[in-house]
């Protein structure tokens, strides 16, 4: 079941330690140290991204091993980021991702777990779902996809699109966007009705931003309004797929893949499309999406298998977090996105077989980093003025 790496095996060096870029207050940075000092080795060398962005990168040994972490959830860094002053704003992501980008790029020597360039590709959701698809990976149809999709410039080019590709529901979503950040769930009917289901708050002064409360809009003008604020950063549409169901409630997976391997899985369930759990979701039950996936006649492996082809796609990255979204009746399943940042579960421990059973999904990554590289190991050293060896 496991998708070996594509990468040439790069020795660790002896008396390897970890460092990370991140956010120190963060507790992304706080589980990731914990895991470091579980498996009996010194607390990680943490380097803010503020000073990143501040300095001009930064530099690292040898001998270190290097982890880079979300910079999210810090308005000074979002404001570095974004040149936004209000980090509840959701416009700015197209600077977010051009900034952030050419931050990765000065980061300097150790021995990185996450590649810039791919990166660069999990961060802009039209290239990443082209290497999906390029790939064999099942993914929602989606015009916008790769090199060759169709611009999206406002509210008129989705309706058009929506047209051409009979897509009467679609999902809208933020290029560089993460965290449902700008995502609509747009549905048409009978009469010329629309709404769109959204985290996105309309302001009376036209100004977008970020709620926790899953709103809807029934007015195709607000809805043009909020899509033709958004577009100058980048749109990306995919064809809703209808989503299987658990408990009378929309259900997709989120599953960690570690080294190649799908090491943790979660359902989340929602009574809206958008299943994010700090939107509203809450966590299902496994054992009971399995037995579906088996009463529909699937495999759990082969379910686990298409997110590990997703991740493989994304060779120099030792973990990404794949959003699997099951079709009605459990029979078909579809990679919704790839995460870079995919790997907060505080205390969701590995699946049965996958090696890291009891192991959170921090301690499953300095577990994997610290073993000899295999004959096509994740890690990679990282030289200045190139991306990988």
């Amino acid at each position: 079941m496991s998708t070996p790496s594509l990468v040439p095996p790069v020795s660790r060096p002896a008396g390897s330690r970890f460092a990370v870029v991140g956010n120190p207050e963060n507790r992304r940075v706080s589980l990731f140290a914990d895991a470091v000092r579980a498996a009996g080795l010194p607390g990680p060398r943490v380097v803010p991204w503020r000073d990143v962005l501040r300095d001009g990168g930064a530099d690292f040994a040898p001998d270190e091993i290097v982890r880079v972490d979300s910079p999210g959830e810090n308005p000074e860094v979002d404001r570095l980021l974004r040149g936004a002053t209000d980090p509840t704003r959701v416009e700015g992501s197209a600077h977010w991702y051009a900034r952030f980008t050419a931050a990765l790029r000065t980061l300097r020597g150790g021995v990185r777990l996450d590649d810039p360039d791919d990166l660069a590709v999990l961060f802009d959701k039209r290239a990443c779902h082209g290497v999906l698809d390029a790939a064999g990976v099942p993914v929602p149809a989606s015009p916008t996809s790769g090199p060759g999709g169709a611009p999206v410039r406002g509210w008129d080019d989705v309706r058009a699109l929506m047209r051409e590709h009979r897509m009467p529901r679609l999902f809208v979503k933020l290029a560089h966007g993460s965290s449902a950040s700008g995502v609509l769930a747009v549905e048409t009917g009978g009469g010329g009705r629309i709404r769109a289901t959204t985290s996105v708050e309309l302001a009376p002064d036209g100004t977008l931003h970020n709620s926790l409360r899953v709103r809807r809009y029934d007015s195709e003008r607000d809805i043009a309004t909020i899509v033709d604020a958004l577009a100058p950063d980048g749109l990306h549409l995919e064809r809703w797929v209808p989503k299987a169901s658990q408990q009378g409630r929309a259900a997709d997976l989120r599953v960690v893949v570690v080294a190649g391997r799908a090491t943790h899985a979660v359902v989340r369930t929602s009574r809206t499309p958008l299943t994010n759990l700090h939107l509203g979701g809450s966590r299902g039950d496994l054992a009971t999406a399995r037995h579906a996936v088996g009463g529909a006649g699937g495999r759990w492996a082969d379910v686990l298998e298409v997110c590990e082809r997703a991740a493989a796609c994304f060779p120099r990255t030792l973990c990404v977090g794949v959003d699997l979204l099951p079709a009605i009746g459990w029979r078909r399943a579809f990679v919704g996105e790839v995460n870079a940042f995919g790997d907060l579960l505080p205390r969701l421990t590995g699946l049965p077989g996958s090696g890291a059973e009891g192991l959170d999904t921090y301690a499953a990554q300095v577990a994997a980093a610290l073993r000899a590289p295999a004959p096509s190991g994740p890690l990679h050293q990282h030289r200045t003025g190139t991306s990988h060896a």
